[in-house]
């Protein structure tokens, strides 16, 4: 075992559980507490002492037990030291010492017999902290969303920096941004608007991609090579250079300003992707399974729908939830090409909303937070579809 490398490991460890603490400080204030003062000295010392305790008790100590019993004694400490803060950020710094004390007792003195333990636990320790990090500046801008929709506007003038919410409201009180947007800015309907738009952009662009991608995948054409090869040559072009002429040519046929229009754009924007994404996946299927298809008397259309679709529904899940995902989120066409407030999409409408600077604040972010959350459940949801039906077609038996 190198004296080096534990050194080390305590002292980056150290680095960790001060970052992580403070990242929590940060928050607590957001909530209204008045933060006195930010021990370095205590929490450096402290990280670095919980890292020793846990190396050597690693094989000695059950680890549930170590990590509940580390934990405790940091609260406590600390608990002592700032006895004027609220319970519930003691039981914040409490779950975030089991998550630091449970990565600690990932190592135990074998970790530290290496060359380079030391160089392999930084970059380590180094790529948690990346992640932590990154998903603090990425969720932030969504809690300061969503903790304003829940403000009433004297709050917000009072003191327009505090991030903490009031729930000794009632609920009526509390969602009453919620309330407003949906019986007096009329979001239903932009919701209704977004839906019909996103869902029939996704029908269509699997009505139409599935059998393309099959073709790409299995049949022999002339330009087949050329097809496959250049069938994203439309992302090179800036989505800002195809609106004026798309602008010209929907107002002299007349699907400006509806649906129907939208509808042809982002199927048109969605569909090159979608055959690239599938064809791969059809790709990997083996060849037999359509031959033998054929020999029970199968057509092409029977092998598609009978064999290719259900052997395909990670692909398909993971390029319908793309497709969704762009047409639910998509601006610049929307601004564009809807001017009537009745067929506004909802990313249309907050710019709608947005452009007078009489609407309140609370009620943008409360329509903000309408148009966010949806397409995250259903991103939450179907995520593992997405993941399998991407890496799936890159394998090649």
């Amino acid at each position: 075992m190198r004296v080096k490398s534990i050194i080390t490991f305590s002292i980056i460890s150290s680095f960790f559980l001060f970052s992580l603490i403070s990242i929590w400080k940060i928050l607590s204030t957001l909530q209204g507490i008045e933060l006195k003062t930010l021990n370095f000295n205590f929490y450096f010392l402290s990280g670095i002492i919980i890292s020793i305790i846990s190396i050597f008790l690693s094989e000695k100590v059950n680890k549930l037990f170590k990590v509940i019993l580390l934990a405790s004694v940091f609260v406590l400490i600390d608990y002592f030291n700032n006895s004027y803060l609220p319970i519930w950020h003691y039981i914040g710094t409490f779950l975030i010492l089991l998550f630091f004390v449970n990565k600690l007792s990932n190592y135990n003195k074998k970790h530290f017999s290496y060359d380079f333990s030391a160089q392999i636990i930084f970059f380590d320790f180094l790529t948690l902290f990346g992640i932590i990090f990154f998903s603090f500046v990425i969720l932030f801008p969504f809690y300061l969303m969503l903790v304003t929709s829940f403000k009433t506007q004297a709050l917000l003038l009072i003191n327009p920096l505090d991030f903490s919410v009031d729930l000794t409201q009632d609920i009526k009180t509390l969602f009453k941004s919620y309330i407003i947007v949906f019986t007096e800015y009329n979001f239903g309907r932009y919701m209704l608007n977004s839906s019909i738009v996103s869902v029939g952009t996704v029908i269509i662009t699997l009505l139409l991609g599935i059998p393309a991608a099959y073709a790409v995948a299995r049949l022999n054409f002339f330009g087949k090579h050329f097809l496959s090869t250049s069938i994203l040559i439309i992302y090179m072009f800036p989505a800002i250079v195809l609106v004026i002429p798309l602008y010209t040519v929907f107002s002299q046929l007349g699907l400006r300003n509806s649906v129907l229009g939208l509808l042809i754009i982002y199927t048109a924007t969605t569909l090159p992707v979608a055959i690239y994404m599938l064809q791969g996946y059809f790709k990997s299927i083996p060849k037999e399974l359509e031959e033998a298809g054929i020999m029970d008397g199968q057509n092409w259309f029977g092998i598609i729908v009978k064999i290719i679709l259900p052997l395909s529904l990670p692909a398909i899940a993971s390029v319908a939830l793309y497709v969704f995902m762009i047409a639910w989120n998509e601006f610049l066409f929307s601004l564009m090409f809807l001017d009537s407030p009745s067929s506004f999409t909802l990313s249309r409408a907050i710019q709608f909303l947005n452009v007078g600077a009489e609407t309140p604040r609370q009620y943008l972010m409360a329509g903000s937070v309408v148009v966010t959350l949806p397409i995250l459940f259903i991103f939450v949801y179907f995520e593992k579809y997405l993941v399998s039906g991407l890496t799936s077609g890159s394998v090649k038996g």
